[in-house]
Order: structure tokens, then C-alpha cells, then sequence
């Protein structure tokens, strides 16, 4: 049983499944054999990318985690006894089948209170990054990850965990042929990393006019775009500051990267406002997923300064497109009224991170974090404007 029972049926905007080994290699291509190994290094398993190890996720097997919620007293306390990150991440947890499989999964979210879910992979979020200078492999990775995803999760299981597939845009018409793959099979949301597309030419952003052929085919399809906290690649300007190369490590505290963390997201969210995307596209609809609300406001603050000192650079009000197509899943620590004064409450959207360590380890108690909402707009937050989303 949940802890609580609420008036409304919850819809978790953020729950992620833990992949195996062979997510992403049972269905890639002979051609790309090798691209990406497990190995082992003194002892322990990596994911190695074309013979480079990776230390962007410690352990890529996901057979022993993090527990849930470990990391609800660092959100709402901080760090004033200085403890180290594994000092905050506790006891770490065996995986457990409902992190792997739909039908337990099921079974959990009922135990949970969690009616419906979007469920995003977790280590997706590393591919993208790794493979940017070859556009083939990437999308030959991604359609790899998509059929096995579609293979053991299903993109809708039982009209309730709907398994958010990913779309990588380096090549438009292959970006084109994998939204129809997904959809066809029965997709509701889409994820697209917050990061420029990198391609044969460099990279560039998804909302110049190139990509409108996939934006126009995105908005017949009906599905949600959703643009989740991932490796978007910022860690080149970070290496430009701090003299190294190092790649993205979100486990390991860094003072000057944590002030910039959420650049990615406000430099997505302005390119498709400023480049033009969504009022080429009305009827996109966007949901921003784990990167917090913080950025919100003084974003909305530039684009009105900009606007107004250069409204021919624009086709319409930006702050009035922000509001029209973003969609916010603010952390649980954050003001949820004071986002809904500056976008609208039915622009707010609750999501629990389960079972991540920085989520929640008791979904519902996000309710606990609405005191300032009545009681119809915590019932749009917890769950019906999602569903709004998911089912038109």
C-alpha cells in the first residue's frame, strides 16, 4: 500500500529504468562490433566507447545502486558537515527486477501510489556525447538502445509505464525514420538531448529550419518532446577554464561546473525560442525533465530584455512561446507556486526521479512540497497535466 492515498491519480513525469549489459550491443549492427565493450579495470566493470573507458556512471552494470532517495538530506539541508559523496549516497542496494522489468515495476508503482510513469532510460545519457563525430555509429547505437528498450519495456505497458525512447538528429531523414519506428510502435514521448547536434559539418542547433522536416513530422505524430538532464557536452567550456580534458563526471562534486549546470537547458529552451522552432511549430509540446526550475526566471528576464531593445528578431513574444510550449518538472526542493506565478500551474509537472538517488525515495510525498497550491492545482501538478500531455 502507499504511504498516503490522494484524490488524484498520480503521473510521474521522471522514473527511470536501470538498463543491462546489452542494451545497447543485442541489437547493434556486426559492423559496429567492439564500438562498445564492458571491461573489466582492477576489479570493477566499465563501459568502454570505442576503446575509451568511461567513468561517467561508476558502475554501468546497475547490478548494485544506489538506494532511492538517498540523497534527500543533501537537497534539503546541504552539505554543512562537509561528507563525502559516498558518505551521502549511504548503503548502496542490490537491483531489484522492478528496476529492470515492466511487470514488477508495476507492481512497486502500486505499492508506490503511482498510477502512470514516464519511464526514461538512465544510461542513455552518456552515448550521444561519446559518439558525436561519427553520425552513423550514433544513430546505429540509438536504434540499437530503441529496440531493445521496445524489446523488454514496451513504449506503453499497460496504458501505464510509457518507456520514453531517444532521437538522435545528426542525420534528419534517419532522426525521421526512427520517430516513425518509435511511434508506430506505440511511443508517447520522445527524448531529445539538450545539447547542439553534432553532424559530418560540425554542430548546430535543432530548431534552424534544417530540422523542420522532423519538427513537422514530431507535431503529426502528437508526441511529447521531452528534454531530460544529460551529458549535453558543456564540460569542453568547463576543460577551457580549468586546463584539462576531462569528460563529464556528474558524481563528482565540482564548485565551478555546478554554478553553470543548468546552461544546457537554457541554451536549448532559448534556441528553440530564438531560432524560431516553435513558432514555426505551435503545436510542439515540450517538457523539461530533472534540470530543476532555478534557470527559469531569469531566463524569461533576458528574452523580455532582448525582445524589447530587438523585437525584429523575433517572430512573436518569446516569454509569450516559453509560456505557450514549456512544460517544467521542478525538483521537489524548489517553489513550485512561485513556477507557476511565472508559466502557469498547468505548466508545472511533478516528477519523482525514482529510484535515482537524487529523487525521491516515497513519490508521493512530493505533494508535501505543493503547501502554497489549492487543492485542483496540486491535483494538475501531481498528475493531470501531464496526462493532458500524454493523452490528447
Amino acid at each position: 500500500m502507499p504511504s498516503r492515498e490522494l484524490a488524484y491519480p498520480l503521473f510521474d513525469a521522471d522514473n527511470h529504468l536501470y538498463e543491462t549489459q546489452e542494451a545497447l550491443t543485442r541489437y547493434l549492427p556486426k559492423e559496429y562490433d567492439g564500438a562498445i565493450e564492458y571491461v573489466n579495470v582492477r576489479g570493477r566493470t566499465k563501459i568502454a566507447i570505442r576503446g575509451q573507458i568511461s567513468e561517467y556512471i561508476p558502475n554501468p552494470t546497475f547490478d548494485v545502486v544506489a538506494r532511492p532517495g538517498a540523497m534527500e538530506e543533501y537537497f534539503r539541508v546541504g552539505n554543512p558537515t562537509g561528507k563525502t559523496r559516498r558518505e551521502i549516497f549511504g548503503e548502496p542496494m542490490r537491483s531489484i527486477p522492478a528496476f529492470r522489468e515492466p511487470a514488477p515495476r508495476l507492481e512497486l508503482m502500486n505499492e508506490l501510489g503511482i498510477r502512470r510513469s514516464l519511464m526514461f532510460p538512465t544510461l542513455a545519457s552518456l552515448i550521444e556525447e561519446r559518439m558525436k563525430d561519427d553520425p552513423e555509429l550514433l544513430h546505429a547505437v540509438i536504434h540499437a538502445l530503441n529496440q531493445w528498450l521496445h524489446e523488454t519495456w514496451g513504449f506503453t505497458y499497460e496504458d501505464r509505464i510509457f518507456t520514453v525512447p531517444v532521437i538522435t538528429l545528426p542525420i534528419v531523414e534517419k532522426a525521421i525514420e526512427e520517430l516513425n519506428w518509435v511511434v508506430e510502435r506505440g511511443a508517447r514521448a520522445i527524448l531529445v538531448r539538450p545539447a547542439p547536434v553534432p553532424g559530418y559539418g560540425g554542430t548546430r542547433s535543432f530548431a534552424l529550419p534544417e530540422f523542420d522536416p522532423f519538427w513537422k513530422r514530431v507535431v503529426e505524430t502528437g508526441v511529447l518532446v521531452a528534454f531530460h538532464s544529460s551529458d549535453s557536452g558543456y564540460s569542453n567550456y568547463a576543460n577551457d577554464w580549468e586546463g584539462n580534458k576531462r569528460e563529464f563526471l556528474p558524481f563528482k562534486p565540482n564548485a565551478f561546473r555546478q554554478v553553470n549546470e543548468w546552461r544546457p537547458i537554457e541554451d536549448a529552451v532559448s534556441s528553440l525560442i530564438c531560432h524560431g522552432a516553435l513558432s514555426r511549430f505551435p503545436e510542439l509540446k515540450v517538457a523539461v525533465i530533472e534540470n530543476g526550475a532555478s534557470w527559469v526566471e531569469p531566463l524569461l528576464s533576458r528574452l523580455a530584455d532582448v525582445h524589447k531593445k530587438m523585437p525584429h528578431e523575433f517572430q512573436e513574444d518569446p516569454v509569450d512561446v516559453f509560456k505557450r510550449h514549456i512544460h517544467i518538472s521542478p525538483f521537489w526542493e524548489e517553489d513550485m507556486a512561485q513556477l507557476g506565478d511565472l508559466i502557469g500551474i498547468e505548466r508545472v509537472l511533478f516528477g519523482s526521479d525514482y529510484p535515482h538517488p537524487e529523487g525521491l525515495a516515497d513519490p508521493v510525498t512530493y505533494v508535501d512540497h505543493l503547501v502554497k497550491l489549492s487543492e485542483t492545482d496540486k491535483a494538475k501538478v501531481m498528475g493531470g497535466n501531464l496526462a493532458r500531455l500524454i493523452d490528447a
